[in-house]
């Protein structure tokens, strides 16, 4: 199969079928492909909408029904998991994203040139104070802190070879990450293509400003998990080891200025007396928890199922 494309859908019944609509009129009988519908528990009728698009385009549509709201992530897994297509493209169902986009970036993967195409809204349809302006300085900081340099890391309408989608996993909310995730996956050709946005046409969007604060943190996570997940002593370790001997070097230094004051009959303060020596002492017990947090971090990775879990490109025997 040449193409699947993945659509993850919230209460989105007004918008499906002409979003299904388009995306026939575009591809045409020049691809054998598969839509795959990731219904993540929607309360409306999208389900009813779904089995009707179901019937209209028996070959072609395939649906996911989750049993509650679980989120864009696991949709996107489990429709990753579902597609056969050599190249796989995620798209939104509220009508923001152009079918008219998914020809080029077909052709943009299959060149062979890239392994994941992401889509970059540079005129956005949004408002500018509680879309545009938040969206610019998250994308800003997702760079410096994954080095992957897109413009819209978020944005819904990307592709990808099958090998990608099949070698990552995305859980939580971090299809926001997709590329970082890829890339270190070891996919490091990574692209991007300037797509049309459409205003919404249909109901309202389902994420608030908390994404915004969501994704920071999601940001820490899966960048903290990608450089020390399977060293956490490294981490720990080094800040635990590094707080202990300021905090020990701090104490002794009060106390070796206490006896010399003494021995040469100088007025001193008692240790006890300071601050510092309480602070000290603070360090030195934050110092070994860090450390025994890294310790125990560094026996529960060793003893993982996950530990020696490492993508293969290619083999030669």
């Amino acid at each position: 199969m040449d193409l699947s494309i993945v659509i993850s859908l919230f209460n989105e019944e007004e918008s499906l079928p002409e979003l299904l609509s388009r995306i026939k009129s575009t591809l045409g009988d020049n691809y054998k492909y598969e839509i795959i519908l990731v219904d993540d528990g929607s309360t409306d009728s999208s389900w009813r909408v779904i089995l009707r698009q179901k019937e209209l385009y028996p070959d072609t549509v395939k649906a996911i029904r989750f049993m509650r709201n679980y989120g864009k992530s696991a949709a996107i897994y489990c429709g990753f998991e579902a597609a056969q297509g050599n190249i796989v493209i995620t798209m939104d169902a509220d009508l923001q994203d152009n079918p008219g986009e998914i020809p080029e970036l077909y052709k943009m993967i299959s060149s062979g040139e890239w392994d994941l195409v992401s889509g970059w809204k540079k005129k956005r349809k949004d408002n500018v104070l509680t879309k545009n302006i938040p969206s610019r300085i998250y994308n800003y900081a997702a760079r410096l802190v994954t080095g992957v340099r897109l413009h819209d890391m978020n944005c819904g309408l990307k592709a990808y070879r099958k090998e990608v989608i099949k070698n990552i996993e995305v859980y939580g909310e971090m299809h926001r990450y997709i590329p970082y995730i890829a890339k270190n996956a070891g996919f490091l050709r990574i692209g991007e293509k300037v797509v049309a946005h459409q205003s919404r046409k249909y109901g309202k969007s389902k994420f608030g400003m908390d994404r915004f604060f969501k994704g920071f943190l999601d940001l820490l996570s899966i960048w903290f998990l990608s450089r020390f997940g399977k060293r956490p002593m490294h981490f720990f370790g080094l800040i635990g080891t590094m707080t202990f001997l300021i905090g020990t070097g701090t104490s002794v230094w009060l106390i070796a200025e206490k006896i010399a004051s003494q021995a040469k009959g100088l007025p001193y303060r008692a240790v006890t007396d300071q601050p510092l020596f309480y602070i000290s002492l603070v360090a030195l017990i934050i110092g070994m928890q860090l450390f025994l947090s890294g310790f125990i971090g560094e026996m529960i990775s060793r003893n993982s199922s996950e530990r020696n879990n490492y993508k293969i490109r290619e083999r030669i025997s």
